[in-house]
């Protein structure tokens, strides 16, 4: 029965993604569901804005030639409905760890909903020895959707979004019985920058030019879209208990709250700087 609810759905992979179309079906369990998403792919634009979209109508909603956070602000200022919260996902891949968590699409729409003083929430999925889901047509997103549509409904009727602007959920698509774990974005990053020889075809470059790759390194021993996971071990002592990696590790529900208020530390090492500054 749905309890009245007004839900706007959002995610980065595209309206046409599995995962965004198994969790609509599930969200309408607790009410009205409005879907305002992407018309292609936007994962890892974090929270990208455009000045202008085309909005095309689409059965579920709209479809919007922009970014996550570009559908998250015209569902919210554009439509003539107040929204009880905004949802994102399931995406078809995790988003743990601080780095990881800052540029993705999911997350990025989640934070603009918090700017706008609604409710967010962001789930995204993984499998527990493959870790990616690619491609996401072969697998289920209904684990990961039923969690959030738990959570959703649980965080709105206790009173969480009081102290939380929005809830990170990565959830396992094929662990039976998962634990649920309150947990932290993992606090690493890691960057290499290769200097690569030009390559026949490409564009020369000219004498004060040369051309870089530069690697980020999320997952230690992994590069890319290489599985962690076959050291499993070596993870879980790398990773803290509490932590959101730790717990995917682990074949758990992560949830970790955020808050997206950019909080001004209490430096009083900075005041005296400030305060003792000339400028000439």
């Amino acid at each position: 029965m749905s309890d009245g609810r007004s839900i706007l759905l959002t995610n980065d992979d595209g309206i046409d993604a599995p995962g965004i179309a198994t969790l609509r079906e599930e969200l309408t369990a607790l009410g009205d569901v409005t879907v305002v998403a992407p018309d292609g792919n936007q994962s890892g634009v974090g929270r990208t804005r455009n000045h202008a979209a085309v909005v095309r109508e689409h059965p579920w909603g709209y479809a919007l030639g922009g970014t996550p956070a570009d559908c998250v602000a015209y569902g919210l200022r554009g439509l003539d409905t107040e929204f009880d919260v905004v949802v994102s996902g399931v995406n078809d891949g995790p988003n743990a760890g601080n780095y990881v968590v800052g540029r993705s699409g999911t997350v990025g729409a989640g934070i603009e909903a918090a700017f706008l003083g609604t409710p967010a929430f962001a789930v995204s999925a993984y499998h527990s020895t493959d870790f990616f889901l690619s491609p996401p047509e072969e697998y289920d997103f209904a684990r990961p959707a039923r969690v959030a549509v738990a959570l959703v409904e649980r965080a709105l009727a206790s009173g969480v979004y009081d102290d939380v602007d929005l809830l990170n959920v990565n959830a396992p698509v094929d662990a039976p019985e998962p634990p649920v774990m309150l947990t932290e974005p993992h606090h690493d990053y890691g960057q290499e920058v290769v200097r690569v020889d030009e390559e026949d075809g490409e564009d020369e470059l000219a004498p004060d030019e040369h051309r870089v790759e530069l690697h980020d390194r999320t997952w230690p021993d992994a590069v890319g879209w290489e599985n962690p996971f076959p050291l499993a071990e070596t993870h879980r002592d790398r990773y803290p208990v509490g932590s959101d990696r730790r717990a995917m590790v682990d074949a758990a529900v992560s949830v970790s709250p955020l808050t997206v208020t950019h909080a001004v530390p209490d430096s009083a090492r900075l005041a005296d700087v400030v305060e003792t500054l000339e400028v000439e």
